[in-house]
C-alpha cells in the first residue's frame, strides 16, 4: 500500500462515516415518505384500521432501526479511531499462539462482543415491536437456544472456513484465492443441498404434508410443471412467528417444498399452489442456478482483491496492530471493499426484482394470475408490508418488488 497508515485510518474511517450517512439519509427518506391516508388504489384488500396499523409499525421499527444502527456506526468508528481491533490483538497474544488459533480467537471475541452489544435491541424488537403487532410467537426459552445453536453453527463453520483459508495461505501463497475459492463454492453448493436436511431442523421442526386436497393440488401442478420433487414438508413457523413464507432447496430430484404452517393456515388451495407456482417459475427460469454463479463469480473477485491487501503491514498499523496481522487486515479488507459491496448489492437487488417479476410472470402463464395476485394481497395484509417504499430505500435494499409493482405486473401481463 502506498499511503501511511494515519493516511489508510482517515480513509477507513472516511468510508465508515460516508456509507453510515448515506443509508441513514435513505433511512430518512423512507420514513418521511409513509402515505398516513388510505390510498384509494389498495381499499379493495386494505382496511383503513389495518393500514393505519401497518404504518405504525414500519414507522415504529424505521425509527428502531436508526438507533440501532446509530450504536453499531458509534461502535465501529470508535473501535477504527482509538486502534480497538489492534489492541485486541496485542491483548490475544498474550494468551494465544499461532496464527489460525490467534484468528480465531479475534474473530470469535468480535463476533461474541457484537452479539451481546445486539442482544437487548433483538429481545425488544422481538418481544415488544413484534409482539405489540401480534407477530411474536417466540419464547424466551426458543430465543437463547435459536441464539446458542447460532453461536455454535457460526463457530464450527466460520471456524472450518477460516482454518481451510489459513491452510492454503500457507501451502499456496499469494495463490490462495483460487483454491479458497473452489472451497467457498464447494461449501456454498453443499449448503444448498443439506440446508433442509441438516441445518433447518436444528430450529424448526419439519413434517410432510399430510394428505388431503392440498397436497393433491400441489403434486398435480408438479407434475404438470415437470418439478420433480422429493418432499412436500410443513415447517412450524408459527413457533416463531405468525408472518408466513414458502420455499424450495436442493438440486436434481433432491427439491423440497417447505411450506410454513402459518401459510397453510391464512391462504386457500388456490393460492398456495399459485405461490408454490412462483417458486417454481424460479426453478424453469434457472434464477437459482444464476444466482450461485453469479455469487461464486463475486466470491473469487473479492478473494483476489484480498490477496492483494492480506499480507500487508501499512493496514495492520493503521488498525494498531503492531506487526503484520492476516486477521486484521481481514477488517481493513472488508471496510475498503464496503463502497464496492454495496454497488454489486445494489446491482444483485435489482436482478433478484426482476427474477421476481420472470418468476410471477411464469406463474401467471402456467397456474393463475388471479390467484398470485390474490396471495400477494393477502400476504401483504397479514404481515403489514410497506406499500409505498421510497424508491431510494427499494433501490437499496429490496430483493422483491414493492406489492403495487406486482400486481401492476401481473395485471398488465
Amino acid at each position: 500500500m502506498s499511503l501511511s497508515p494515519s493516511s489508510l485510518l482517515i480513509l477507513l474511517l472516511s468510508i465508515t462515516a460516508v456509507s453510515y450517512l448515506i443509508g441513514l439519509a435513505i433511512d430518512l427518506l423512507e420514513l418521511s415518505s409513509t402515505r398516513t391516508e388510505l390510498p384509494p388504489e389498495v381499499t379493495a384488500f386494505y382496511d383503513p384500521e389495518k393500514y393505519a396499523q401497518s404504518v405504525r409499525y414500519h414507522r415504529e421499527h424505521g425509527r428502531f432501526s436508526l438507533w440501532t444502527g446509530a450504536l453499531g456506526f458509534v461502535a465501529s468508528f470508535l473501535m477504527l479511531l482509538t486502534g480497538g481491533f489492534g489492541w485486541l490483538d496485542h491483548q490475544l497474544r498474550y494468551w494465544v499462539t499461532g496464527d489460525l488459533p490467534l484468528a480465531l480467537a479475534f474473530f470469535g471475541v468480535l463476533a461474541l462482543a457484537s452479539d451481546l452489544l445486539g442482544t437487548p435491541f433483538q429481545w425488544y424488537s422481538t418481544f415488544v415491536i413484534e409482539a405489540r403487532y401480534g407477530f411474536n410467537k417466540t419464547t424466551a426459552r426458543t430465543f437463547w437456544l435459536d441464539k446458542f445453536k447460532g453461536y455454535a453453527l457460526g463457530a464450527l463453520i466460520g471456524g472450518a472456513m477460516m482454518a481451510a483459508m489459513w491452510w492454503l495461505i500457507a501451502w499456496a501463497g499469494d495463490q490462495f484465492w483460487i483454491w479458497f475459492g473452489l472451497v467457498a463454492a464447494g461449501v456454498m453448493l453443499v449448503l444448498q443441498l443439506v440446508y433442509t436436511s441438516w441445518l433447518l431442523p436444528l430450529f424448526n421442526k419439519l413434517t410432510p404434508l399430510a394428505d388431503g386436497p392440498l397436497k393433491t393440488a400441489i403434486e398435480a401442478f408438479a407434475t404438470r410443471a415437470q418439478f420433480p420433487v422429493q418432499h412436500i414438508l410443513v415447517m412450524d413457523g408459527s413457533r416463531r412467528s405468525s408472518k408466513a413464507n414458502a420455499f424450495f432447496s436442493g438440486f436434481g430430484r433432491s427439491k423440497k417444498i417447505v411450506l410454513y404452517d402459518t401459510l397453510i393456515e391464512k391462504h386457500t388451495t388456490d393460492e398456495l399452489v399459485a405461490i408454490l407456482a412462483h417458486e417454481v417459475g424460479h426453478y424453469k427460469k434457472r434464477h437459482i442456478v444464476s444466482g450461485y454463479i453469479l455469487s461464486v463469480v463475486q466470491v473469487f473477485f473479492m478473494l483476489f482483491i484480498l490477496a492483494q491487501m492480506l499480507h500487508s503491514e501499512t493496514l495492520s498499523l493503521a488498525l494498531g496492530a503492531g506487526e503484520v496481522a492476516m486477521h486484521v487486515n481481514l477488517i481493513a479488507f472488508a471496510i475498503l471493499i464496503s463502497p464496492l459491496s454495496g454497488v454489486l448489492g445494489i446491482w444483485m437487488n435489482a436482478l433478484s426484482r426482476r427474477h421476481e417479476f420472470e418468476a410471477d410472470a411464469w406463474a401467471r402463464h402456467h397456474f393463475s394470475g388471479a390467484a398470485l395476485a390474490s396471495a400477494l394481497k393477502r400476504l401483504s395484509v397479514e404481515s403489514l408490508s410497506e406499500l409505498y417504499p421510497h424508491p431510494a430505500y427499494v433501490w437499496l435494499h429490496y430483493s422483491h418488488p414493492p406489492l403495487l409493482a406486482r400486481l401492476q405486473a401481473l395485471e398488465e401481463g
